[in-house]
């Protein structure tokens, strides 16, 4: 996922934060029916995992507000949902979860610290105070950080 060099406008800072809303709404799906339903994991996974969806929950109703200061829609959570569970398998080995949701905060971190360089490099007025709108994103990628150094620390533990 790429954002481009800078954020011109309104519209275009609308979209990526809406791409953002996306991105939580897919890992906080994928974290919760993971799970849900895998019944082998250790409690330490389980436990990473229905904090990662909650994490995420929270990061997608930040954005939200964003989107909302700059009077645009945003994809709803129960559509997303469903084209998840269609179009993802959660019948993983322990493996394939970690490295899923390892992935996950991956990707989430890096669109968040493209996207701040991006309103960083941007001389564009936004319909939001822009000290309010880095702080928002830059708190939210210190925890998808955080989300990747956690979910290593489970790999390296073998994930007990």
């Amino acid at each position: 996922m790429s954002v481009q060099s800078e954020v011109r406008s309104d519209h275009q800072l609308a979209r990526l934060l809406q791409i953002g809303v996306v991105l939580e709404e897919v890992v906080e799906a994928r974290a919760a029916k993971h799970a849900s339903e895998l019944a082998d994991l250790s409690a330490d996974v389980r436990t990473m995992l229905e904090e990662a969806a909650e994490e995420s929950e929270e990061h997608r109703e930040r954005l939200e507000e964003l989107v909302a200061a700059l009077d645009a829609e945003t994809v709803g959570f129960e559509e997303i949902q469903q084209l998840v569970e269609a179009q993802y398998e959660a019948d993983q080995d322990f493996d394939g979860v970690l490295y899923d949701q390892l992935c996950n905060e991956e990707t989430a971190y890096k669109f968040y610290d493209d996207l701040i360089a991006a309103i960083e490099a941007s001389e564009a007025e936004f319909g939001v105070d822009r000290d309010h709108l880095l702080s928002v994103l830059q708190s939210i990628r210190e925890e998808e950080k955080e989300g990747v150094e956690e979910v290593t620390a489970l790999m390296e533990r073998g994930g007990r």
